[in-house]
């Protein structure tokens, strides 16, 4: 071999190596209690603090809140628990209580040592689920899998990737590992994509219970709706007051409802937005 190509012959087995997939890792597991899983380099990612709101702040939620705390009050103390989707209105507080949920289950446990991994899961990998899980099942630790606003257009490889995971599979779904879901679905697919089907289906109801099927393997399936007028007034007390925010109630009340009404609607994350905006209005 001519001695002048080797350096070629070497960048190109330099640049063959970085493209490979990385060998999965569960290293550095003890430096935080929240990852981001990223697959294409076969590694979770520490988070070192978890954007959350306290569980209390959370309001007009208070059977949701129960139903979570509980399940997840169990798997943390090694019983058996459920996959849980949490459906409904926008902004109303479903990813929110999952990572306060979180939080409160590890409480003031030094960064690596919580009873909880929390592990985010972009919608777009769930096809890698199937090696998550047999990284995770190596582990002592006990986990939450988390993916927020869940959907799908079709029956892609995610979705089968998903509804396998879900069934446990030939291997069951690992005991120390639990699946959350967010979703503004009832049952993940489009509505017109169900009745599309139904439609045009020899058997109506066969196909229509093939589209819903996803969403009836989660264990525990917790509604959210749209917020009442009491409601999303105690939500903006409740910001107000952690924020200690210089105002009296009327005018904090006419305000949060003036900027509802330029939203077009009332939630959560309205009031929240609306708190950031007047801390900043009465900090001027």
């Amino acid at each position: 071999m001519d001695q002048a190509f080797l350096p070629l012959f070497e960048r190109i087995a330099a640049a063959l190596e970085r493209l490979s997939p990385a060998a999965p890792s569960l290293q550095g597991l003890d430096r935080a209690d929240a990852f981001v899983w990223h697959p294409e380099l076969g590694q979770l990612t520490p988070v070192a603090r978890v954007a959350h709101v306290d569980l209390d702040l959370l309001q007009g939620v208070d059977y949701q809140k129960r139903l979570i705390l509980e399940n997840t009050a169990h798997f943390a103390r090694g019983l058996p628990a459920n996959n849980a989707m949490l459906w409904g209105a926008r902004g109303m507080g479903k990813s929110s209580l999952v990572k306060a949920v979180h939080a409160m289950a590890n409480g003031t446990a030094e960064p690596g040592q919580g009873a909880l991994a929390l592990i985010e899961i972009q919608r777009d990998d769930l096809s890698t689920l199937p090696e998550l899980l047999a990284l995770l099942r190596t582990s002592e630790r006990r986990f939450i899998v988390f993916c927020d606003d869940l959907s799908f257009e079709r029956e892609d490889a995610d979705y089968k990737a998903l509804k396998s995971v879900l069934d446990g599979g030939i291997s069951g779904r690992p005991e120390n590992v639990l699946f959350y879901a967010t979703s503004n679905r009832r049952h993940l697919m489009p509505r017109e994509m169900i009745e599309n089907e139904s439609s045009s289906a020899i058997n109506a109801s066969e196909a229509t219970e093939e589209k819903v099927s996803l969403s009836d393997r989660f264990g525990l399936w917790i509604g959210f709706h749209n917020c009442a007028q009491g409601t999303f007034a105690d939500m903006v007390r409740g910001y107000a007051r952690q924020r200690g925010l210089n105002i009296n109630d009327e005018d904090l009340i006419r305000k949060a409802n003036a900027w509802s009404v330029g939203r077009g609607g009332r939630s959560g994350r309205v009031a929240h937005q609306f708190i950031e905006n007047l801390t900043a209005e009465l900090a001027a």
